[in-house]
């Protein structure tokens, strides 16, 4: 989705003026022609979605300035452009000390504009995501901060806002990847123990012979290699949440003792003489049919329905695709911002690809199908030739590669004349290809003796090393040592890719 961006001008022409470049630049233009109405916009219920907005100074009633002043009591995160005929450093001063974050003066350069915008919603999408961050870490993280906005997902945030509100045992149940984790931060989040310890366990990742001492913990020479006293995670999560990932890996013996840790409110380390109290908000996750376990004896139903009092279903990602624009937004920020690359957006049919395909990770695969994709773009906005591999999976969408040019063999010359034409064909022992029995080499210059064009050279040079490594694009671009994006992009250019078709 677009970014939307409100501009507020009262001159007719330049408000049509700024619509169009802000479109041309990928955006969403809002325009009205006056302070009080960019107010009510802000305001109204769309107004959420506003990511910034482009102001002139001088305007009849309420002028820039003011408008600036009351804007902090609505929006005051938005990022501000402000722009004005008179460019007097005075005038910058109180623009910026009244809450603008740049400057231009009429007429602004398009290149001026574009550059500005995308830096502010840069910094702007960094900032929300260190605050996001910070929330996570603190335990403070609200389902407000959820990039979940799909209907798919509605019923999702209404149970988990509900659930949030009491201290009754939660299940949430989903595939592998949707985001289970991230539901049970917000729950903490929106309940009466914000702000407290949250513990996760990923229940299907601890040894067998260490899942009782690590839920409930142990005391100094209970086992052997027990040199120390070691607080379980049910201790850890006093007063907080306990969150059991998977939870339907536990061993059996190992589901009495949770089960009685549930019901009685204590745990029993190991060698300790006494139980200990513990006052948890227990969170469960599961990816397997639990129903179906108990019924296979592999899950304790009188656990199941301990757990189970609150359920909440997550729907996988191809089930809610309209989160898709707001997730790869998201992704492309935090990464491009991790890897120092310059990476702002993403093309339109690359993100109608990522659309497209069926995404059986989940979020976790859309998240690490981006970062690759943040590695491998060489430019600042990422293309379809930057998810080669979903591309292959999606009809339609498939990086074709070229056949193999069969070039007419050229007649071995002496050797003084062969120096002088530049013309050398690839000796066998080389690994040159053979057609027809003859070695397949590039010439670099005409029948009538001239030098080729370096493009020409290039684009044979190119379908032959498709042609050896068998279309292996990584292979390829190493050998012929460029990029793997440099070798999309230059087969694009030289009418490579429509060959194929």
């Amino acid at each position: 989705m677009a970014s939307r961006v409100l501009i507020v001008e009262d001159d007719p022409a330049q408000r049509r003026i700024l619509e169009e470049l802000v479109k041309r630049f990928g955006f969403d233009p809002v325009a009205v022609d006056g302070g009080q109405r960019a107010l009510d916009t802000l305001k109204a219920a769309s107004g959420g979605t506003i990511e910034l907005v482009i102001l002139d100074l001088n305007m009849p009633g309420m002028d820039g300035l003011e408008f600036l002043e009351r804007m902090q009591g609505v929006r005051g995160d938005l990022p501000v452009i402000v722009q004005t005929a008179q460019g007097s450093i005075e005038t910058v001063i109180k623009a910026m000390r009244a809450g603008a974050d740049d400057f231009v003066v009429k007429p602004v350069s398009p290149e001026r504009l574009k550059v500005s915008i995308q830096n502010l919603l840069k910094v702007n999408a960094l900032t929300e995501e260190v605050k996001r961050l910070n929330k996570k870490v603190g335990g403070a993280l609200t389902f407000d901060d959820l990039i979940a906005s799909s209907p798919a997902m509605a019923n999702v945030m209404r149970l988990g806002r509900r659930g949030a509100q009491s201290n009754i045992p939660i299940l949430i149940e989903g595939e592998s990847g949707v985001g289970k984790e991230m539901i049970a931060r917000a729950i903490q989040g929106e309940s009466e123990r914000v702000g407290k310890p949250f513990v996760a366990v990923n229940c299907g990742a601890i040894p067998e012979n260490l899942v009782e001492s690590i839920l409930f913990g142990h005391e100094k020479g209970a086992f052997t290699g027990a040199t120390g006293k070691h607080m379980g995670k049910f201790q850890e999560a006093d007063g907080g949440t306990l969150f059991l990932d998977e939870v339907a890996e536990l061993p059996l013996d190992i589901q009495v003792k949770l089960l009685r840790a549930i019901q009685e409110g204590e745990v029993d380390p190991v060698g300790a003489r006494k139980p200990v109290k513990v006052n948890i908000r227990l969170v469960s996750a599961t990816n397997r049919n639990m129903i179906e376990m108990v019924k296979a004896s592999q899950f304790r139903e009188d656990l199941y329905y301990r757990l189970n009092v609150f359920p909440i279903m997550v729907p996988p990602l191809r089930d809610r695709k309209e989160d898709i624009p707001a997730l790869v937004d998201h992704f492309i920020t935090r990464f491009a911002a991790e890897e120092g690359r310059k990476v702002r957006g993403i093309e339109p049919n690359a993100l109608n690809l990522l659309r497209a395909y069926g995404w059986p990770g989940n979020v976790r695969q859309l998240e690490n199908t981006v970062f690759r994709a943040i590695v491998l773009c060489e430019g600042d906005t990422l293309e379809v030739q930057d998810f080669p591999q979903i591309a292959s999976l999606v009809e339609g969408y498939e990086v074709k590669i070229p056949a193999a040019p069969v070039l007419p063999p050229k007649p071995v010359l002496p050797q003084g004349q062969a120096a002088m034409s530049g013309y050398s064909p690839l000796p066998r022992s080389a690994g040159a290809a053979v057609s027809d029995g003859m070695a397949l080499g590039i010439p670099v210059v005409t029948d009538g003796g001239h030098i080729r064009k370096l493009e020409e050279v290039e684009a044979d040079m190119i379908r032959l090393a498709l042609n050896r490594y068998r279309g292996q694009m990584s292979e390829v671009a190493r050998k012929l040592g460029i990029g793997r994006s440099t070798l999309y992009r230059k087969m694009k250019d030289l009418g490579l890719d429509e060959a194929i078709g």
